[in-house]
């Protein structure tokens, strides 16, 4: 969710809420349709800066603001009771003290229902609202990510479990020997600790990423829980999951231990001929300004001086995502597209998409789900609230039907209801 929805035209479909995201009302009802649907979480994509593009193009956009997410989402936890909660923490600009901070709050908030989605920030125009003059290169922003990661992480195990005593007799509020100070000294950080709050509910929110590039591919390996794949179809996932995967491994974690999500565009019809005229219906109201400008953004490059009916031209490295460069340029080679069909297709969603009747896309999900291609999926909806509530209402029974999907949560927290173990305090055994 961003926070409603990720395709252009969304808010253009007919039936669709064109102010839902900033109309709290609309947001309760998705977030607690979601949990109708036995959803694992609500995950909230956030950006640091108005996308970058030109004026003509951005006027068209209903992503061009949103809610913080850390206001938004502790509102949420208060009408929802197992949904999982999950936004964006920049690691380029926004601070380790912060960050911990605010994701602890929501998970002792929320009773156990947070996660913290890892970014390095790809819009160099976020650099210019934090004070900079430049975006910091690409590697360099993993590296520090890498090590904001163990602040983080060290700042939330500032406290042992069972560190507040509450001695009402004997004056006690907690036991300086369960209170640990991080005293961190690194070459981009400098944080003393300790947090001044208790360990979240969880141990540690969820850590989630997002990222195919190596040095992306990497720093999940050694730190995430969940990845948001963008693999674009079943072969690219099947390698992309192995390669990660394999590195957990080599690296000492339990495979088990990662959860890889990819994002899938579901476009719900009673046929699948219904199912792709909602798709087309819904890729026509994105205006070509639009499109060559999600096309610029994309390719981190400008794309505007493109002559529309040839071929892409060469591209140069970016300083933004690469991994979102190295699929753009892949799908135009491997399509033969002109910069115009191009431009549309991503002007609306050009990743994976499952487009079909419930039964077609349960297929296809089981597909994923048995030839480990991934282990479940990042729903995002082509627009709301009647194609969330047709996955709630069609697609979710189709997959209990099967066995591929919980009736009921497992648990109360998000770790519970995704299966992985609450880790240990490196400080206190």
């Amino acid at each position: 969710m961003r926070p409603t929805t990720i395709h252009t035209g969304a808010w253009r479909y007919p039936g669709a809420w064109p102010d839902a995201n900033f109309n709290f009302e609309h947001l309760k009802r998705l977030a607690q349709t979601l949990e109708r649907g036995r959803f694992d979480a609500f995950f909230m994509a956030d950006h640091l800066a108005v996308l970058n593009m030109p004026i003509d193009a951005l006027k068209r956009s209903h992503t061009v603001t949103s809610f913080d997410p850390l206001t938004l989402l502790p509102a949420l936890a208060t009408v929802t009771q197992h949904l999982g909660l999950i936004a964006t923490g920049s690691t380029t600009y926004d601070l380790p003290y912060h960050v911990a901070r605010k994701f602890s709050s929501l998970d002792h908030i929320s009773g156990g229902r947070a996660g913290w989605n890892i970014v390095t920030t790809s819009n160099p125009d976020a650099a210019a609202n934090f004070g900079h003059d430049e975006h910091m290169e690409h590697d360099e922003r993993y590296v520090r990510a890498r090590e904001f990661y163990d602040v983080v992480t060290g700042l939330w195990d500032s406290w042992a479990d069972d560190a507040f005593i509450r001695d009402v007799d004997g004056g006690i509020y907690f036991d300086p020997a369960k209170l640990h100070v991080l005293d961190h000294k690194g070459k981009y950080l400098s944080v003393r600790g300790p947090l001044n709050i208790a360990r979240p509910v969880q141990g540690w929110p969820v850590i989630v990423q997002a990222g195919a590039s190596e040095a992306g591919r990497q720093l999940a390996a050694e730190t995430a829980e969940v990845i948001f794949g963008a693999a674009p179809n079943l072969s690219e996932g099947q390698r992309f999951y192995a390669d990660v995967k394999g590195r957990m491994e080599r690296l000492g974690r339990d495979r088990d231990h990662m959860k890889i999500l990819p994002a899938a565009f579901v476009v719900v019809g009673d046929t699948v001929e219904q199912a792709r005229a909602k798709r087309a219906h819904l890729d026509s109201l994105v205006h070509y300004e639009s499109a060559i400008a999600s096309l610029s953004v994309w390719l981190g490059h400008d794309a505007s001086g493109f002559d529309p009916d040839a071929p892409l031209p060469e591209i140069p490295l970016t300083n933004q995502s690469r991994s979102a460069q190295e699929r753009v340029i892949a799908l135009a080679r491997r399509d033969n597209l002109t910069v115009r069909q191009l431009a549309q297709r991503l002007g609306g969603y050009a990743g994976l998409a499952f487009v079909g009747t419930p039964q077609t896309i349960a297929d296809e999900m089981a597909e994923w789900l048995e030839t480990e291609a991934s282990d479940g999926f990042n729903i995002m909806f082509p627009y709301v609230p009647e194609g969330l509530d047709d996955f709630v209402d069609k697609v979710v029974p189709e997959l209990q039907r099967r066995g591929l999907f919980r009736r009921a949560y497992e648990g109360k927290t998000l770790r519970e209801n995704l299966g992985l173990p609450r880790p240990d305090n490196r400080f206190f055994a």
